[in-house]
């Protein structure tokens, strides 16, 4: 007896619809890989399984935004939503502003300015007029506050000298208070009787004998 034809339906066991995905996934991939070879066939191959992993497929000979094109071009069809469009036209639009901007960067430099009529000329001596006197203006921010670093510095370094002038002094009056009462003890023991001497503890053994 052959076998009954199975009806294609969701399959509501999650085990049996994993195993089943994970066959059919394996088998779908394999003919798309045997048609690139036997066809020489441009073929590619995305799946998506409901855990959101994707699996791929794109035969040697192309890539997957070939592939895209190819059908973007055939079709007619759009691909990208406007999104997508706006979003491809501001690259465009900075892109084309970054180009002037380079060009305006090379006549700041004064390269490429043969081709400059009168007006673009006198245009391009005031911006350089202005950026001139902006350079100027931070020069002479920088040079107040290297003067005020300075002034503070010198100030500071007084105040340093100061103290370590009152330091030296008090030092030195310490040293001349201690000479003094050396001085004052050395006179004061020149005076005492010599009765006053310290004797030996042990007596004289000489005596003894």
């Amino acid at each position: 007896m052959g076998r009954g034809k199975i009806e294609i339906k969701r399959i509501e066991n999650p085990n049996n619809r994993h195993v089943t995905y994970s066959k059919r996934r394996s088998g779908i991939i394999k003919k798309a890989k045997e048609i690139t070879v036997l066809c020489d066939a441009e073929v590619s191959l995305v799946i998506f399984g409901t855990n959101g992993k994707m699996h791929e497929y794109c035969s040697p000979s192309t890539t997957l935004i070939n592939i895209m094109d190819k059908y973007h071009r055939q079709s007619g069809k759009r691909l990208w939503d406007a999104k997508h469009e706006n979003l491809s036209n501001e690259i465009d639009r900075i892109k084309k502003e970054n180009d002037n901007m380079q060009v305006e960067l090379r006549h700041l430099k004064g390269e490429d300015i043969t081709s400059l009529g009168p007006k673009e000329l006198i245009l391009l001596e005031e911006a350089l007029d202005n950026g001139l006197s902006s350079i100027r203006g931070k020069q002479m921010e920088y040079l107040d506050i290297a003067t005020k670093n300075t002034e503070m510095l010198e100030e500071e370094n007084k105040h340093l000298t100061l103290v370590l002038h009152q330091q030296e002094m008090a030092m030195e009056a310490n040293r001349d208070m201690n000479d003094e009462y050396q001085q004052r003890v050395r006179e004061y023991n020149s005076q005492m009787p010599f009765a006053f001497r310290v004797q030996p503890i042990q007596p004289n053994l000489q005596e003894r004998m």
